[in-house]
């Protein structure tokens, strides 16, 4: 009763921060909301989100940034947040949803039993991607035809479910998708999932790394994946395959890998394997190695930026 009471007053009252400075130095504020996200048997619920707001005037090109799979909560990687930050500071309003802490993840679903992460995902969480892309487009302080997306590992696999083609008008969100986010990013997704009509042929039950696929993966709009060479969580040998067939069908999607780079490489984190982490490219279905790196982070940031101002920043 006094968590439920807690979502009624966030959704009454937002909770308005003091303002921030970022790295570029533009001020913007945070305030906490509640977002209302759809579900696929068509139901409602709501979830906290947060908002940056630049101090500028106008209409503003808006981000939706979704989360890895370690949430927003005390066990986050900080990237998601590292992000926001930037690019509010770089003028635009960022929406940053949280699709596990009231789903009953908390500390995330990295190292979360097979059966646990179901009811969040990729496919699920598209679902929020879409409800902040509605809640931006109805505000009067954002440019609703220049709204993006960006998501990392969980979140970058989140990114490739939204941006995908359906594969038929029954298909999740074939709607919403028909005048859906004006440009995306993924770091490091799962880009071996599957995706419109894009998959990995995998035998019944088979773990590693995948080596066979179908299909080609259809952006609706341009899309931007990062990715490191050596990582052993995503790999990045899928996300070749599939920039190769998208671009052969003059798809807008764009890869760049990072020699010798690893999951997570947008952090200042040391190389780190852990044991425990859910991951269906080890014959285990656990372990995976995260470390940041500082030439490809900082190279992550100038690609993202010069991707963002060049699709959400000019003219359609």
């Amino acid at each position: 009763m006094k968590g439920a009471l807690s979502l009624l007053l966030l959704s009454l009252f937002a909770l308005t921060l003091p303002p921030a400075r970022g790295e570029e130095g533009l001020a913007f504020e945070s305030r906490e909301l509640m977002l209302t996200t759809g579900t696929a048997q068509g139901g409602n619920e709501e979830i906290p989100a947060t908002l940056l707001r630049p101090a500028a005037p106008g209409r503003l090109p808006a981000i939706v940034v979704a989360h890895d799979c370690s949430g927003l909560g005390p066990r986050s990687s900080g990237a998601p947040k590292r992000w926001a930050a930037l690019l509010a500071a770089q003028g635009y309003v960022v929406l940053l949803p949280d699709s596990f802490a009231p789903r009953g993840f908390p500390e995330g679903v990295c190292t979360a039993s097979d059966q646990t992460p179901a009811g969040v995902a990729p496919l699920r969480r598209a679902f929020d991607a879409f409800a902040g892309l509605a809640w931006l487009r109805a505000q009067d302080f954002v440019d609703g035809a220049h709204v993006g997306l960006m998501g990392g590992s969980h979140g970058g696999s989140t990114t490739l479910v939204a941006m995908v083609a359906p594969s038929s008008a029954a298909a999740p969100l074939s709607a919403e998708k028909r005048e859906g986010f004006a440009a995306a990013v993924a770091l490091y997704p799962g880009c071996d999932g599957p995706y419109g009509t894009w998959s990995a042929v995998r035998a019944e039950g088979e773990r590693g790394p995948a080596t066979h696929f179908i299909g080609v993966y259809q952006p609706l709009a341009p899309l931007l994946i990062l990715v490191g060479e050596l990582d052993d969580w995503t790999p990045a040998k899928p996300c070749e395959e599939m920039a190769a067939r998208a671009e052969r069908e003059h798809y807008p999607l764009r890869l760049k890998v990072y020699p010798g780079a690893r999951h997570s490489f947008d952090s200042s984190a040391p190389l780190r394997y852990r044991a425990t982490r859910r991951n269906h490219n080890m014959p285990s279905g656990r372990g995976a190695t995260t470390g940041g790196d500082a030439a490809a982070w900082s190279d992550a940031i100038a690609e993202v930026t010069a991707f963002f101002a060049e699709t959400l920043k000019q003219p359609r």
